[in-house]
């Protein structure tokens, strides 16, 4: 009777784990690779790579199908190769000089072992938002002070703001301390939450993609402010006025802080 009891938790976590179980099992049989110095850089630059090539392809595009450029919010605007060039070697240069030797010290410090359960799907979820919610205020802060002093503004973001017009490839051009500040928020949050391996690299890929689609300079029907009700989510029309008007729209992400501190704007009301 004990021993029937005793092996009751075991099956209940696994039925809880079942769903996401294939898709892990398929990951740890790349584990050399995943376990390597390389992955993080390799699948940092990959993804965001993968999420700029479809806008930098619709920018392209804009100039032989215009009505693609309804849904931009500068439809008069499209990147020109001296742009995105750029941007594309500054990230790559940043992730291989910097990044990696970073990545290369921590695996040399602290070599992870993966686990052979996946994550409940819920405590996935669950860590994915509270993640998210803590990148947000983290970087409201970082970013408000870096607007608010101008010394921070002169030497570490300023950088960020010479392209008036958002668009994909812009979104890590950037400083090397604004690069390795924000990655720091990244890394700190899913430590703190004691976050599974699969669990912080789908954290990874949905904030790649959101830093993406906030600086993409497209407003699609789908797009992520439009789908999170009651404006609780800013977007890309949201950050665009950021790299507009300067002064508002600190959040990356989120309303809630702007709001409570006043910094928040709206495109409705910068056109009145």
């Amino acid at each position: 009777m004990s021993s029937q009891n005793s092996s009751d938790p075991q099956v209940l976590c696994s039925s809880e784990q079942l769903f996401l179980q294939p898709l892990w099992d398929h990951l740890r049989s790349w584990e050399a690779l995943i376990q390597s110095p390389f992955f993080p850089v390799i699948f940092s630059i990959t993804t965001y790579v993968a999420f700029c090539l479809p806008f930098v392809v619709l920018d392209i595009l804009c100039s032989w199908v215009p009505a693609l450029r309804r849904y931009k919010i500068h439809p008069d605007f499209s990147p020109s190769a001296r742009q995105l060039l750029p941007c594309l070697g500054q990230t790559l240069y940043q992730h291989v000089m910097f990044v990696f030797p970073v990545t290369l010290l921590h695996w040399a410090s602290r070599p992870a072992l993966l686990p052979h359960e996946a994550p409940e799907l819920l405590l996935l979820l669950h860590h994915i938002v509270f993640c998210l919610l803590l990148f947000d205020t983290e970087f409201f802060v970082w970013h408000l002070l870096h607007h608010k002093v101008p010394w921070l503004y002169r030497t570490f973001h300023k950088v960020h703001h010479q392209n008036p017009s958002s668009f994909a490839l812009a979104t890590q051009y950037m400083s090397v301390w604004e690069l390795f500040s924000l990655g720091f928020f990244d890394v700190m949050n899913v430590t703190l939450l004691g976050c599974h391996p699969l669990t912080s690299l789908t954290f990874h890929v949905v904030n790649i993609w959101l830093s993406v689609e906030d600086h993409s300079g497209y407003n699609f029907p789908w797009s992520t402010h439009r789908l999170v009700p009651f404006g609780w989510y800013g977007g890309v029309v949201h950050h665009d006025l950021h790299h507009s008007h300067f002064n508002c729209n600190f959040a990356p992400y989120f309303t809630h802080w702007d709001k409570i501190l006043g910094t928040l704007r709206t495109a409705s009301v910068t056109a009145r």
